[in-house]
């Protein structure tokens, strides 16, 4: 690379060193390699010497991939990157480091026993949001443009609202999953976070496509993303979805809805059926593959887990095979109501989270009289989507003291009509 783009390396990480310490959002900083990457001749491509980081799930060749616990801190080092990191560096771009995360990325706060919360960059006192948390609080603090994610029950998502970017997590499938260390294999998703619908696409469009080493991403190029930034919204249906995503959360976040349907003609409100339900069974699902996928370690290394992470692992060990079962067919009928919704209208409207970030150590939040707990809330409008695989975009939405997000969801394979809706939101002024 030049030296123009070794000087932007440096000065990205004198930045990360600087500021890193009041947020915690890197779990480790790349330091040489990255400059080392910049001083390389001949590598140019579409993201020519943009920095990233990679959430800790993501295998990077020659260390060790923890994923966010103890337990894989003397894990053998990875043989060769992730392929989602291995595209970016292909199309040109520096990784810097990687990034903190709840452990296995089975959570919602980004609090962490092994390894400290990521904290909030608007205030460390309170949450990033998980688990995902690094990633979007190095985003938010200013430190990379994008950042590697994963997304099973919105934990690209949530963080994404809860510091004020934007999170992107594409259809199932649309980015390969090969060389990340899973939580369940039925929604996991590779996102981006990103400062911009922009650095979004374009990170997208260097990740996206078919790969040999994991058949969930199918064998068919998709179409570009960031073309669509340009693209009128004209003719596409935008309904608001009510009922269980209109309930539950403070009034701020309904009322991001509402601006945001506003300014992009929303003509109708929807109830989807049994959504409350969804939730459930995501979770319950959740929670049986990840408890498959992790038997060995709940087997024979319990006692090391987050306190919260080994009390999730010893419920789900326990989950009865029927009900698995009886929420996967579940999961089939609401599939079934999704897609006649989807066959009348093109995006849908909710709030990203019900509340905007709660205090580190916090576990309860009054909403409408009731106390709830944080952890449990957090994915109460997430969950559904990725239960099935449906792009969505959380857009960020300003508030004080803390920004809002407003999640756009689209049928399968419709990524593109979400830059669409979120140009159209960022240009008139509603979004960051």
């Amino acid at each position: 690379m030049t030296e123009t783009a070794e000087s932007a390396v440096a000065r990205a990480l004198e930045r990360i060193g600087r500021k890193n310490p009041r947020i915690n959002a890197f779990a480790e900083i790349l330091g040489d390699d990255a400059i080392a990457a910049a001083r390389r001749p001949g590598r140019d491509g579409p993201l020519a010497g943009r920095i990233f980081a990679a959430k800790e799930l993501f295998d990077i060749a020659g260390r060790p991939t923890r994923a966010g616990s103890s337990i894989r801190a003397d894990a053998p080092p990875a043989a060769e990157d992730a392929t989602a990191v291995a595209r970016l560096k292909e199309a040109g771009a520096i990784l810097v480091g990687t990034t903190h995360m709840d452990e296995f990325a089975y959570g919602f706060t980004g609090e962490n026993a092994h390894y400290g919360a990521v904290k909030n960059p608007r205030d460390p006192d309170f949450i990033a949001g998980g688990s995902s948390g690094g990633s979007a609080a190095a985003v938010a603090a200013g430190l990379v443009p994008f950042a590697l994610g994963s997304d099973t029950n919105g934990s690209v998502r949530v963080p994404a609202a809860l510091c004020g970017v934007w999170g992107f997590k594409p259809t199932f499938g649309r980015v390969s999953r090969a060389g990340t260390t899973p939580l369940a294999w039925s929604f996991d998703h590779v996102g981006v976070l990103a400062a911009s619908p922009e650095d979004a696409a374009a990170a997208l469009d260097a990740i996206q496509g078919p790969d040999p080493r994991d058949p969930s991403a199918g064998t068919q190029e998709p179409d570009p993303l960031a073309p669509h930034l340009g693209a009128p919204l004209d003719g596409l249906g935008v309904a608001v979805a009510g009922g269980h995503f209109a309930s539950g959360g403070v009034p701020e976040a309904f009322a991001a809805v509402r601006r945001a349907a506003d300014r992009l003609g929303a003509e109708r409100s929807v109830e989807i059926a049994d959504s409350d339900r969804a939730v459930a069974a995501s979770l319950l699902i959740t929670s049986a593959e990840a408890a498959t996928l992790h038997f060995e370690e709940i087997r024979d290394r319990i006692g090391e887990f987050d306190r919260f992470t080994r009390a999730r692992w010893i419920a789900a060990a326990a989950i009865p095979h029927v009900w698995v079962a009886r929420a996967q067919q579940f999961r089939r009928r609401y599939g079934e109501t999704m897609r006649a919704l989807f066959g009348e209208i093109d995006i849908l409207i909710t709030p990203t989270t019900p509340f905007p970030p709660t205090r580190i150590g916090q576990s309860q939040i009054e909403i409408d009289g009731e106390t709830v707990p944080v952890r449990g809330m957090l994915g109460r409008y997430t969950a559904p989507f990725s239960f099935l695989g449906y792009p969505a975009l959380s857009v960020p939405v300003p508030g004080e003291p803390f920004p809002l997000g407003v999640q756009l969801v689209a049928a399968p394979g419709k990524d593109g009509y979400l830059l669409r809706a979120a140009a159209r939101l960022r240009d008139e002024g509603m979004a960051r």
